[in-house]
């Protein structure tokens, strides 16, 4: 490898299509305990979702403004084959959100013994999958 070689710097910043920006943005924030943009005119079509001072969920209204493949909601299964994937730290405070929220629930809390931490899947209201989980490691059995 050359020395000169630069190393690339890259963060996840994932993009949903949803059909109500407001409403999907007040469901990620309590779910998550994050924050959003403060009030701005482009709200009602798009939203960034932040969690300690990283933006981690953009969302953005169906056929808003005539972006490639954030058109016709009824064109595909929403996210087949995608599953919106949050680490937390608060785990068990999580899944109380996710209660109160009243979520479909796709499988209950369980640990994951490929990772040893916690999972809970849900669905969010237009569909998409999202997937909680505690920090890997975290359910690992306790040595003596």
């Amino acid at each position: 490898m050359e020395s000169s070689a630069r190393k690339s710097s890259a963060r996840p910043q994932p993009l949903i299509a949803v059909r109500d920006v407001r409403a999907s943005s007040r469901w990620y924030t309590t779910l998550l305990g994050a924050r959003s943009l403060p009030e701005h005119p482009h709200r009602d079509r798009y939203e960034r979702i932040y969690s300690s001072g990283e933006m981690i969920l953009q969302l953005h209204a169906w056929d808003a403004e005539n972006h490639p493949n954030l058109v016709d909601a009824d064109a595909a299964p929403v996210g087949h084959g995608v599953l919106l994937w949050f680490e937390v730290d608060d785990f068990d405070a999580a899944v109380k959100r996710a209660r109160a929220l009243s979520a479909e629930i796709v499988a209950e809390p369980h640990v994951n013994p490929a990772p040893q931490h916690r999972e809970m899947w849900l669905r969010d209201p237009d569909g998409y999958v999202v997937v909680m989980a505690s920090p890997d490691g975290e359910s690992a059995p306790k040595k003596d």
